[in-house]
């Protein structure tokens, strides 16, 4: 809705403007604003989240002194899909906990909200799987589409959090049918994992010498075609760096105890 005071369209939406000697009708820059807010609320993105944005990533920088290759590399990777954008793939963001792949999602999805006006939508993993569960009606024993229907249509989903240590049957089932619809309507899925590839078989490591679950095996106990769709689906951007919360918390302790 327009702005009832709005100086420009006096409440109606559209403003006057004057091209090469030709006048016709736009809509009002106060109708653009509002729908950016009503795109943010709608997005769900969490308190703790909502101010993440490129410029605020904390690319660290190494004992050398030069910026972190890696998480370098994927907010140039972010910022470019943004620019890019519509685009027929999504980012699926994998690295240890506290490297910034949260943080590097949700500014894609700000982006994409401020800048090109595009429907976004965030969900915790665990969350949707929480509230899905919740909705179950054990009369009709169907979940309500009211949690999933938003999720599958979506221009751009944000899944956060995705883990596969032991998934049950019905969380298999439940991914599976959400990724397969997204897919099949070619709708942008962004994803966060803390489970990252490795390379020959070799075990990768964080900075500290932190053992990473491997991405490609850890997927395949959703089954071999729902990994083979989400690699189809998703670019895979890595994050290699030490926890960032941990290391800001350590740093804070021994500044009290100082």
């Amino acid at each position: 809705m327009a702005k009832k005071d709005c100086p420009h369209c006096e409440g109606t939406g559209w403003k006057p403007v004057e091209t090469e000697g030709v006048r016709r009708m736009v809509r009002c820059d106060c109708v653009e604003g509002e729908r950016t807010t009503f795109l943010l609320q709608a997005a769900r993105i969490p308190r703790r989240y909502e101010h993440c944005d490129f410029e605020s990533f904390n690319v660290r920088k190494e004992k050398s002194g030069e910026p972190n290759r890696s998480l370098a590399w994927a907010k140039t990777l972010a910022q470019r899909f943004v620019e890019e954008y519509p685009v027929d793939f999504g980012l699926l963001f994998a690295g240890p906990t506290g490297v910034g792949k949260t943080h590097l999602a949700v500014a894609v999805l700000r982006e994409l909200i401020l800048c090109k006006n595009v429907e976004c939508l965030f969900y915790d993993f665990r969350d949707l799987l929480k509230e899905i569960q919740d909705s179950w009606n054990p009369v009709s024993q169907t979940s309500e589409l009211r949690v999933l229907q938003p999720v599958l249509d979506a221009e751009v989903l944000l899944l956060d959090e995705l883990a596969a240590l032991n998934p049950t049957d019905w969380v298999k089932e439940t991914l599976a049918y959400i990724i397969n619809t997204r897919y099949n309507q070619k709708r942008v899925t962004l994803i966060t994992t803390t489970l990252v590839a490795r390379e020959s078989g070799k075990e990768v490591r964080t900075p500290s010498g932190e053992s990473i679950p491997d991405l490609e095996q850890s997927l395949d106990r959703f089954g071999p075609t729902f990994r083979s769709r989400l690699y189809e689906m998703c670019k895979v951007v890595e994050l290699r760096a030490d926890d960032f919360r941990k290391a800001v918390k350590q740093a804070s302790y021994r500044f009290h105890a100082e």
